[in-house]
């Protein structure tokens, strides 16, 4: 019962945020106009998300990063974001950040070179938006990497990437 009560009050969230989105200003992007992404493109040195339907660019979103964002995740706790080609495999209305969307972190080839060296390869990385529960101030979460290795957008945008996602579209993660 719990778990129900759960669901149904994490869809009528997930509704609301998609309600409050139709009602943006005239100048965003309405619901109607909402282009499926079927590939997502990080770079992680612009700090940018592209969001591409073929070669159509939709969107491009700013990011923040891992803590120390420098070259591929090695291991858990090392706090960067990967590099790689994954997938988006499942979604979250109950994170402790606004709406997450999980990354297929690690694959095949993270987890020998993660054994290989003796770690583990860490996982749960995410896009998603800020923390329900905000630690800092709003400036330090627009001009700071300050994830654990996940990436990271403001709320709207977070909006956006969640209604023109689905799961099982390819990510590639660029340095």
């Amino acid at each position: 019962m719990e778990t129900t009560i759960r669901r149904n009050l994490a869809a009528g969230f997930v509704a609301l945020v998609m309600a409050a989105f139709l009602v943006l200003p005239a100048e965003a992007v309405r619901a109607e106009e909402l282009v499926p992404a079927d590939r997502v493109v990080v770079h992680k040195a612009e700090r940018k998300l592209f969001l591409y339907k073929g070669q159509q660019l939709l969107g491009s979103y700013r990011i923040a990063l891992g803590l120390n964002p420098s070259g591929p995740k090695e291991r858990e706790r090392d706090y960067r974001t990967p590099e790689g080609h994954y997938f988006l495999s499942r979604r979250n209305t109950r994170s402790d950040y606004f709406l997450a969307i999980q990354v297929s972190y690690p694959n095949k080839q993270d987890e020998r070179n993660a054994r290989r060296r003796g770690y583990a390869p860490g996982g749960s990385i995410m896009i998603h938006g800020l923390p329900n529960i905000p630690k800092h101030s709003a400036l330090y979460y627009e001009q700071t990497d300050w994830t654990d290795g996940c990436i990271a957008l403001s709320n709207s945008d977070m909006v956006e990437v969640w209604m023109r996602t689905q799961d099982n579209i390819p990510i590639e993660i660029y340095p």
